[in-house]
């Protein structure tokens, strides 16, 4: 781990465990206002994602849906951390071998176990269909959520499904 696989080895392991998804190529999105004008096509669940690091220097993805407004104060009770920040675009590319506005739990093929802690919001896991960059915001995956946690497992990292505070 650690070497930076891609999305061929992205799409590599998802025929190597048999998991379905739908495909679909846009132009590039960067904000969940920009990806909402695209959504419309693509049935499922659209996801935002947050790559944070906490107070005690610990780095989290976290999924939830696209239109969440997340409690940064209440998250780090929902997940088990410290008081959590966005975490350097620096640190993105180099844990996940991504960048701003590629963000997507998909990218844990690139982080070493252990490095991050991915969290899936809980009804997005048990989600039939959820939606989420290929480690580019140029395409969109569609795929379960159980699927996604599948995939986290197979790549070493334990999936966090958590009830994710959401400001009102």
């Amino acid at each position: 781990m650690g070497v930076h696989r891609g999305e061929s080895g992205l799409l590599a392991d998802l025929a190597a465990l048999g998991i379905p998804y739908a495909a679909h190529e846009h132009a590039a999105v960067f904000t969940v206002a920009e990806s909402r004008q695209l959504d419309a096509g693509f049935p499922g669940a659209h996801t935002k994602n947050l790559f944070l690091k906490d107070a005690a220097g610990a780095f989290w993805l976290v999924t939830v849906p696209a239109e969440a407004r997340v409690d940064l104060k209440a998250l780090p009770q929902a997940i088990g951390s410290k008081r959590v920040s966005f975490a350097k675009p620096e640190d993105m590319q180099r844990l996940l071998g991504i960048t701003p506005g590629s963000v997507t739990p998909l990218a844990m093929i690139n982080a070493a176990p252990g490095s991050v802690t991915v969290v899936l919001e809980e009804g997005l896991a048990a989600s039939e269909r959820i939606n989420v960059h290929p480690l580019r915001n140029t395409g969109t995956l569609g795929l379960a959520g159980t699927a996604v946690l599948r995939l986290l497992r197979h790549w070493g990292h334990e999936p966090v499904r958590a009830a994710i505070p959401i400001v009102a």
